[in-house]
């Protein structure tokens, strides 16, 4: 708070002199804490009265003397990131810009003079689904040259995937390429971006403070009411009581998924349909005991990370992650084996190789298959943390009232892996009774309508339809006049066509107006969800032109490009559109908040 002590200058405040006075008397000397809570008091009191805030006058900023903060996030990770910054500057009583990478102005680009990017990539070294806009045009002949400008870029992402931190890398590339001046070297975070985040961070909040722009102390010392934290988060996370966990597929040879339901009872914790739940799990006992078997350790040698000293079984238990491997693992692994194999997965040019190596190899598989001598403080220094997993809700609150539910595959059957994974095999075998540790992640960016006369398509094949659950319950809880439109996949009719008899129900009821479905095992020829779509084109196409708004949730590897071509070449033959403006007409779609996807 910058200079809160100093004259209150009472043309800007609704205060006889005398009242000038006391206030000033009163906040000499507070902290900016103080300060904080004192403004969020008597924000509360005007509205126990009833009364509006009304704004204060302020002078024009300087644009020019601006930082502005982009960020473009799928989890939610990058976006808490770039607000922790935007809050610590505006403590300092520093003016900040903050916006969602979807949101920002293309057309400011060429006058911005400083800009951070928080980006995280997704999938297969794709932008998020909320910064496709802003990397498109920033990749484009169109973007212009920025000599003026000054950047730095976070990069996040997830090193069990072959083009870790790819986007990040390529924007700080492209800024640097089209002329402005990087400010300091770009940070990669893994899934552990704690330290990595907050060191950048620290660095840009720096160089900010030494350009910040001058504002007068009593434009600061605004009176507003002070956000309350969430209860509860991924750092301190809720005991929920497991309330149901019921199997709702059929047959050895097909996958088990679970349906589980949770108590929220007590917590305050508030989601809305298109949210996640994070589930703290620990990794099976089996795959623990395993990993110490190939690596020939007891599991009772002591080893400190980051201060915390355990033994390494405790590590392997609940603090690291020994169920999915990740590029520099497999990095340590040929290094130390010695194996050209590996290292000939990890060259440039075998991204597809290595994906599907990483995709079906646990730690305990590169321990049996490329031996070679670890010790505990090793083995623990190359495996990073065990993180939570999320899960897409599959209820609305007010249709379950202080429950959440969720739809859980087990990664251990009947999907071609027999080794089990760590909060799949968690959850689905605690019984009743049972208590989990969970927060709720938001997910904005996967919201129904606001206008509930609007009409929805949901596609979704297997565990991808579980938040349509939670968007039908919704839609009927609030009378929504919309129609909606469900287009599932699965391998059986028989066996894993889950939540039928919810379906067929709410076709019955008139909620759900139209189900298309497409089992790829039960014929001669697989059909996928992208056939269905192509099949219902026309109609399909007259949905979208009356302003029906498209989900998508499930894979993002093969069924979500799938889809995204499917719908395009929809788009281009019934519109009778080229591809190229097909492509565009879709796109256009995603940024207008109609083309919506959750995918993993």
């Amino acid at each position: 708070m910058a200079n809160a002590g100093a004259a209150i200058q009472t043309e800007a405040y609704p205060l006889d002199a005398t009242r000038v006075e006391l206030l000033s008397r009163l906040v000499k000397g507070l902290d900016a804490s103080t300060l904080q809570w004192l403004s969020g008091y008597a924000a509360g009191l005007a509205s126990a009265r009833g009364d509006t805030l009304r704004a204060l006058p302020a002078a024009e900023p300087d644009v020019s003397a601006f930082a502005t903060i982009v960020h473009g996030s799928q989890t939610g990770n990058g976006r808490r990131v770039a607000e922790a910054l935007v809050a610590r500057l505006k403590a300092q009583g520093i003016q900040t810009r903050l916006i969602r990478a979807g949101e920002y102005p293309l057309r400011e680009l060429a006058r911005e003079r400083r800009l951070f990017v928080v980006m995280s990539t997704h999938g297969d070294g794709d932008p998020p689904d909320d910064a496709m806009a802003f990397t498109d045009f920033l990749f484009s002949r169109r973007v212009p040259q920025l000599p003026s400008l000054e950047f730095a870029v976070l990069a996040l992402g997830d090193s069990s995937y072959p083009k870790y931190c790819e986007i990040g890398r390529r924007i700080d590339e492209r800024l640097g390429g089209l002329g402005a001046t990087r400010l300091f070297e770009r940070v990669d975070c893994d899934v552990d971006f704690e330290t990595g985040a907050a060191d950048w961070s620290a660095r840009a909040f720096a160089f900010i403070e030494q350009v910040k722009p001058i504002v007068p102390a009593a434009r600061v010392a605004t009176l507003r009411p002070v956000a309350v934290a969430a209860p509860w988060s991924r750092e301190r996370p809720f005991t929920a009581e497991l309330l149901a966990n019921q199997r709702i597929t059929i047959g050895n040879h097909v996958r088990d998924v679970r349906h589980i339901e949770l108590s929220l009872a007590g917590s305050g914790l508030h989601y809305e349909p298109g949210d996640a739940l994070g589930v703290v799990a620990e990794n099976p006992p089996q795959s623990v005991e395993a990993v110490l078997s190939a690596a020939r350790l007891t599991g009772s040698e002591p080893v400190e990370r980051h201060g915390k000293a355990r033994d390494l079984a405790g590590w392997l238990r609940s603090g690291l992650e020994i169920t999915r491997v990740t590029k520099p693992l497999i990095g340590k692994f040929a290094e130390r084996s010695g194996s050209a194999e590996l290292a000939a997965l990890l060259r440039p040019g075998n991204e597809a190789g290595l994906r599907e190596f990483m995709t079906r190899t646990q730690l305990v598989d590169l321990l049996v298959h490329y031996p070679s001598n670890w010790d505990a403080a090793a083995l623990a220094g190359s495996l990073r943390p065990l993180v939570p997993r999320l899960y897409s809700i599959a209820s609305s609150a007010k249709e379950v009232g202080d429950e959440v539910h969720l739809t859980v595959a087990r990664l251990d059957s009947g999907g071609g892996s027999t080794r089990p994974g760590a909060a799949s095999h968690f959850i689905a075998t605690r019984a009743d009774a049972a208590q989990l540790s969970v927060y709720v992640e938001p997910n904005p960016r996967f919201r129904l309508p606001a206008d509930t006369s609007r009409d929805v398509i949901m596609i979704g094949p297997g565990t991808g339809v579980a938040p349509y659950r939670g968007f039908l319950q919704e839609r009927a809880a609030t009378g929504a006049a919309g129609r909606n439109w469900l287009v599932f996949g699965a391998r059986h009719f028989a066996n894993d066509f889950l939540y039928q008899i919810e379906w067929q129900r709410a076709l019955k009821r008139g909620l759900l107006t139209r189900l298309d479905l497409a089992f790829s095992r039960d014929g001669g020829l697989r059909v996928y969800v992208q056939q269905r779509l192509a099949e219902a084109g026309r109609e399909l196409y007259d949905w979208i032109e009356s302003g029906a708004s498209i989900y998508v949730c499930g894979d993002a590897t093969h069924m979500a490009p799938d889809v995204h071509a499917a719908l395009a070449s929809v788009i281009e033959r019934h519109g009778a559109l080229s591809a190229e403006a097909a492509r565009e007409r879709l796109n256009r779609l995603g940024a207008d908040g109609r083309y919506l996807r959750d995918v993993y």
